[in-house]
């Protein structure tokens, strides 16, 4: 019984520091979020939709990890610099992509309330890019990564991550990612055809 206790404690332990260790890399990346979209297999439609909205909002919605400098040269023409980036499942960008404007948030609550947050917002199966927050030399980095397969449907999830940087983008420093959609591990896409 006493092993048992001492197990159990270990374990009890190992998980408040790896809560503590999650919590302290989710604000250290920006805050990442999970985008369901339609799973392509093999017809005609285009790799991403940009439309502009009436509030003066851009809606973003990837279909395929295709064609990343066309994407950019369309958000260019509405007024929006960017800099696109699709990675595979379990990879993601090194944050040294730049200067964050406003600095690099380091709470969640500061992640919030930061320019970051504001600039673009995951909004069902779009990215909701909000413009006037964009100012003169800034660039919108955004980082989109195949991250799992929702259960219930032909869908797969993708994890966004948007960040604001004054001046020149660096390239991103493809590295490991280490992270959950719901508190579930990712699982694998099914290959498109």
């Amino acid at each position: 019984m006493d092993l048992k206790a001492e197990f159990t404690a270990r374990e009890n332990r190992r998980r408040r520091a790896g809560r503590r260790v999650f919590l302290g890399v989710a604000a250290g990346i920006a805050a990442a979020a999970a985008i369901a979209v339609p799973l392509v297999t093999g017809t005609e439609s285009p790799a991403y939709a940009v439309s502009k909205n009436d509030d003066g909002t851009i809606s973003v919605q990837v279909n395929e990890f295709k064609d990343a400098d066309k994407l950019e040269q369309d958000l260019k023409k509405m007024g929006v610099t960017a800099d696109v980036t699709y990675l595979k499942l379990k990879k993601t960008c090194a944050m040294d992509r730049g200067t964050l404007v406003g600095g690099t948030p380091k709470t969640i609550q500061e992640w919030g309330d930061s320019i970051h947050h504001k600039v673009v917002d995951v909004n069902g199966e779009k990215v909701e890019i909000q413009p006037q927050y964009i100012g003169k030399g800034q660039t919108l980095v955004m980082e989109i990564a195949e991250s799992g397969r929702v259960p219930e449907g032909p869908r797969a999830l993708l994890r966004f991550r948007g960040l604001l940087v004054e001046g020149q983008v660096k390239p991103c420093t493809v590295i490991d990612a280490h992270y959950e959609v719901d508190g579930k591990p990712v699982t694998t896409p099914p290959s498109a055809s």
